[in-house]
């Protein structure tokens, strides 16, 4: 028996370090709020670009035909300049980011949503803006963040994770149903919820205090109130109601991101003011 346990143990070991020994990057640097994790990324960058190239143009042809992309002249003008502003500071973190093929719409929803996919393809979504009543400021900071994702290149980093997850599941539960003499799906479906709850859920809260904190150096860089963030959030929070525990969510918790913003939006503040003088 301990021979078994020790070869299975080996073996599950043996699986999760393939899973773990990829090579790491920085695909940032660090800037004022000092983000500067490595990444270890499973999927290669072009393969992620062109995918999500192919995914926004399939969604904004989709809204156009349904009479839902830029109905809003004012409204895209204003999300418009703001992006105008905000791309040039994406130049601290990465030196190509300026130069991405930046693509921005307004997609009429009544969603609280917005998102930048990889190589800078913007959506704010018409109910982010009307239902919140958004400043320039608070809207600085929502784009902001999303760009942070894109520059952060964490849509990629999580396809290589929820791979690897799977992997290890896969691999882990085959091990244990051979050695208990059960149905080898069963194992992977325990190791898959303990490898989500324990591993995925945490990295997601983290990518998203990563884009919170870049996200406010972008704003105070273009010259918006990094503090903006911070009522943003708390209108979130009012409009979104309860929420289940953080650590079952892949998102902070509104408590937590808010007193995180705080400290970060101070951080930058100097920023905010030499913007507005050279301004």
């Amino acid at each position: 028996m301990p021979s078994r346990i020790f070869t299975y143990g080996w073996l599950s070991a043996l699986a999760l370090a393939m899973v773990a020994g990829c090579a790491t990057v920085r695909t940032t640097s660090g800037g004022s709020v000092g983000v500067d994790r490595q990444q270890t990324m499973l999927v290669s960058a072009s393969e992620v670009n062109r995918s999500a190239d192919k995914v926004y143009h399939q969604t904004i042809s989709e809204a156009q035909a349904k009479g839902r992309l830029n109905r809003d002249a004012v409204e895209l003008e204003r999300v418009r300049a703001i992006a105008m502003r905000l791309i040039p500071a994406t130049g601290v973190f990465r030196s190509d980011a300026p130069g991405w093929r930046w693509e921005v719409n307004v997609l009429s929803s009544k969603e609280l949503n917005a998102w930048c996919m990889p190589g800078g393809k913007i959506a704010v979504f018409s109910g982010l803006i009307e239902q919140l009543h958004v400043t320039d400021d608070e809207l600085a900071a929502v784009m902001g963040h999303e760009i942070a994702h894109a520059l952060r290149e964490h849509g990629r980093e999580k396809a290589g994770q929820s791979a690897g997850v799977g992997m290890a599941a896969a691999l882990g539960g085959a091990l244990l149903g051979a050695y208990y003499g059960v149905d080898p799906s069963l194992g992977q479906n325990i190791l898959g919820s303990v490898g989500d709850l324990a591993f995925m859920r945490p990295n997601s809260r983290g990518m998203e205090q990563e884009a919170d904190r870049i996200g406010v150096e972008l704003a105070a860089r273009a010259g918006y109130d990094p503090h903006a963030a911070i009522s943003l959030w708390e209108k979130m929070g009012r409009v979104s109601g309860g929420q289940p525990p953080q650590w079952l969510s892949t998102h902070p918790s509104h408590e937590s991101r808010i007193a995180d913003l705080r400290v970060y939006a101070d951080r930058v503040q100097p920023l905010y003011r030499a913007a507005h003088k050279g301004g």
